[in-house]
């Protein structure tokens, strides 16, 4: 089958920005792995008219329309109707769907109601695309010899069954998927985006495999791309590809696809069979958070101490009054000394603290807005790392970096003890 597949997310609520539009990631996703070409996607509210115009440019230019919304019983779920107003056919109820409904709301102990037996209205001639998790079902559509649609509700927890037990073996079976797409993705720190794409720069001009570079959250990736007739066609494509670069990026590359700096600390500490405190200030414990979102961290992970208040700091970490005093919170002294301290409480190897200004008020000339401290000890040696993520002035975004600076900081450190 030729041709591209374009989706149509519809939903006023998308437009506005009330929730993040994640079926048409997964979609897109999904669609890269059964090797279909995708090229467009398109968000439209809950209108006729304009949901009509979305559906006659798509017609125009791809050959597999997939939709999202708009298929429950509200007045404002459109999508069905417009659809078959859109090709001129009627819409006629389904007697299974119906029956289908009926019996699932009498699960809820609720009766049939007139907007629920709507639901059952379909296109003639569409076949239904069952939803065993909601009562809105979708079809699965030939209006026009060569033009295949699909539509899906669009709550997510019904969307993705629907996909994977009916529209991919549709999708196969029409002649669709032919070959697949599968990506890697090599993660980065300590680089620009800039810097690491002049590295890999002869890497880019590759067409299958494709390399692209991006960055996300501080992050800097490269993500390989193959097209194959299969994943271990495409997986054998990428491998030789992969350890070029991660042998161009060093010890910047810290993992590879799902994988979190709290990933790589963890493998590493126990690598060393060591343990790991720390102690936050500004970060409020999302330094810890980090940690311990990795499955089996309890090995190697003991605790922290939040150290807020300077009172804290003193009592529970050891930080010197005289310190506090003359440096104050945010200094090096104070994040060596946060970092020796919870070592010596919790009784472990390792310990990484971070103080600073995440603002947005709170700096001054001298320590402004984003200046951050990040200590690390182990056995009786201290040191720290000034930072200085102000630029933005953004409190989430200097407390994101903070503490992903801090477990990249700990990381090297712990590739140097090997």
């Amino acid at each position: 089958m030729t041709g591209s597949a374009e989706i149509i997310c519809v939903g006023t609520e998308l437009l506005l920005g009330d929730i993040l539009n994640s079926n048409a990631q997964y979609l897109a996703q999904q669609l890269a792995l059964l090797g279909i070409t995708h090229h467009y996607q398109t968000v439209v509210g809950d209108n006729p008219l304009r949901l009509a115009r979305a559906i006659a440019i798509a017609c125009e230019r791809s050959r597999l329309i997939i939709f999202t919304g708009g298929l429950g019983p509200t007045p404002d779920d459109l999508t069905t109707a417009t659809i078959a107003d859109f090709f001129g056919v009627p819409l006629v109820e389904n007697a299974a769907v119906l029956a289908d409904i009926t019996a699932k709301l009498a699960q809820r102990n609720r009766a049939l109601g007139t907007s629920d037996r709507k639901q059952a209205l379909l296109p003639q001639g569409a076949e239904v695309l069952a939803n065993p998790q909601g009562t809105a079902p979708g079809i699965l559509w030939q209006p026009r010899p060569g033009l295949h649609l699909m539509t899906f509700p669009g709550v997510p927890r019904e969307l993705y069954p629907m996909w994977q037990t009916t529209a991919i073996p549709y999708l196969k079976h029409q002649g669709w998927s032919n070959s697949i797409i599968h990506s890697r993705t090599l993660k980065f720190w300590g680089t620009s985006e800039s810097g690491l794409a002049t590295k890999v720069e002869q890497w880019l001009k590759l067409e299958n495999p494709t390399v692209a570079p991006y960055a996300s959250d501080g992050a800097v990736k490269l993500r390989i791309s193959a097209q194959a007739d299969s994943l271990e066609a495409a997986q054998q494509l990428i491998e030789p590809v992969a350890i070029e670069l991660k042998a161009i990026g060093g010890i910047d590359c810290f993992g590879e696809d799902e994988d979190t700096l709290g990933d790589a600390v963890g493998r590493l500490l126990l690598q060393h069979k060591a343990t790991l405190a720390v102690a936050e200030s500004c970060t409020g414990g999302g330094l810890g958070a980090m940690i311990t979102a990795v499955p089996g961290s309890s090995a190697y992970f003991m605790g922290g101490i939040i150290s807020y208040d300077n009172g804290i700091k003193e009592r529970l970490l050891g930080v010197s009054a005289d310190t506090l005093a003359q440096q104050g919170a945010v200094s090096a002294a104070v994040a060596k000394q946060m970092a020796a301290g919870v070592c010596t409480q919790l009784g472990t190897d390792w310990g990484l603290s971070i103080t600073g200004i995440a603002g947005p008020g709170g700096g001054s000339p001298e320590k402004p807005v984003g200046l951050v401290y990040i200590g690390i000890a182990h056995g009786s040696e201290t040191r720290h790392m000034e930072c200085r993520f102000g630029r933005q002035k953004d409190r989430d975004w200097i407390r994101l970096m903070s503490r992903n600076t801090a477990l990249d900081i700990l990381r090297r450190a712990l590739l140097d003890n090997t």
